[in-house]
C-alpha cells in the first residue's frame, strides 16, 4: 500500500537528490506551480540536489529557457536532463541512420541544430525528405494542437514497408497544457509499432534518461528519490531503476482518487494503482 503525504519534507531527510518530473509536478505547460517550486527550493536549501528529469524532446537549454519563461527560479534545481539529450546522443550515433525524416513541430528544431559537445564535428546527421529518409526522428505531432496520432497512419505504413525504423525523443503519450490534452510522440511511436514498424525509446521509463541523469548528477550512491506523475513513465522508470518513488495523483490522473486533488482517497488510489500493477512508495495529491 502506497504511503499518502501532505508534503514533500515529511521524507526529504531520506533523500540525497530528486529525480522530478516537469509536467503535472512543476508547472502545466503554461504556468509554474508555486507550492511545487517552494519544496524543490527547500529540498535544495537543506542541501539536497535537485535533477529536473523531463520526456521533453528538446536539449536541455531549450527546456531551461522554457522554464525561465514560466519563472521557474534557478534556485529550485541543479540539473535538467531531457529525453532529447538522450535521444540526440543515439540520433548522432546513428541509431536510425545518417539521413533522417523529423516528425515533429518547429519548436523542436534544436534537436538537430544544436549539436551536443561530444559530437561537435562529427555529427554528419542529414534532415530530408520522407522518400529519401533512411529513418523517422519523431518528436512529436507536427501541429500539437490539431492533430492526432491516427493522422499518421497513411505515412506510417508507407514508412513500414520501407523497413524505417523510428526514434521517438519523447516517451510520453500525453500531457495537459492548461486546460487541454494534447499528444506526444509516445502516442505516435505506440502507433508505429501497433502497425508493426519499430521504435526506439530514450526517455522515461527506458534507462538512457536514467544513466544519463546518474552521470551528471555524480556523487556515487545518491540516494535518489523520483517524483512524477505519470504511471507508465515516472513511475514505471523509477520502479525499474530502483528508486524509490513519489507519485504525484494529481497530474495526469487528476479526479481518479476522489474529489479533493489534494488528498487522494487511500481505497480508490490502492485499487487503481493495483490495476496497473505499480506500488509507488510515496503518493501526493500535488507537489507541494
Amino acid at each position: 500500500m502506497t504511503r499518502i503525504i501532505q508534503s514533500l519534507s515529511e521524507i526529504s531527510a531520506s533523500y540525497d537528490a530528486l529525480f522530478c518530473d516537469l509536467w503535472g509536478c512543476l508547472h502545466n505547460g503554461v504556468a509554474a506551480f508555486p507550492e511545487a517550486v517552494a519544496a524543490l527550493r527547500a529540498f535544495r536549501a537543506t542541501g539536497g540536489k535537485v535533477v529536473l528529469l523531463t520526456n521533453a524532446p528538446r536539449p536541455q537549454a531549450q527546456v531551461r529557457a522554457s522554464l525561465d519563461r514560466m519563472k521557474v527560479p534557478h534556485d529550485a534545481y541543479d540539473l535538467i536532463v531531457t529525453s532529447g539529450d538522450a535521444a540526440q546522443d543515439a540520433m548522432f550515433a546513428g541509431a536510425v541512420g545518417r539521413k533522417v525524416w523529423h516528425l515533429g513541430p518547429s519548436k523542436d528544431d534544436a534537436f538537430f541544430t544544436e549539436v551536443p559537445e561530444d559530437w561537435q564535428g562529427r555529427a554528419d546527421i542529414e534532415r530530408v525528405a520522407f522518400e529519401e529518409a533512411e529513418g523517422i526522428v519523431c518528436t512529436g505531432p507536427f501541429d500539437e494542437m490539431t492533430e492526432v496520432p491516427e493522422d499518421y497512419r497513411g505515412k506510417f505504413l508507407l514508412a513500414k514497408g520501407r523497413g524505417l525504423k523510428m526514434l521517438c525523443a519523447n516517451p510520453d503519450i500525453v500531457v495537459d497544457m492548461g486546460e487541454r490534452r494534447i499528444y506526444c510522440a509516445g502516442a505516435l511511436a505506440a502507433l508505429y509499432e501497433d502497425m508493426g514498424g519499430e521504435a526506439f525509446y530514450f526517455g522515461k521509463p527506458h534507462p538512457p534518461i536514467y544513466d544519463l541523469a546518474r552521470r551528471r548528477l555524480g556523487g556515487g550512491e545518491a540516494r535518489i528519490l523520483a517524483i512524477g506523475d505519470g504511471i507508465n513513465t515516472d513511475v514505471a522508470g523509477g520502479e525499474g531503476e530502483g528508486l524509490d518513488v513519489l507519485f504525484v495523483a494529481g497530474g495526469l490522473a487528476s479526479g481518479q482518487f476522489g474529489p479533493d486533488g489534494d488528498a487522494p482517497d487511500q481505497t480508490l488510489l490502492d485499487d487503481w494503482l493495483q490495476a496497473r500493477q505499480r506500488a509507488p512508495r510515496y503518493t501526493i495529491g500535488r507537489l507541494r
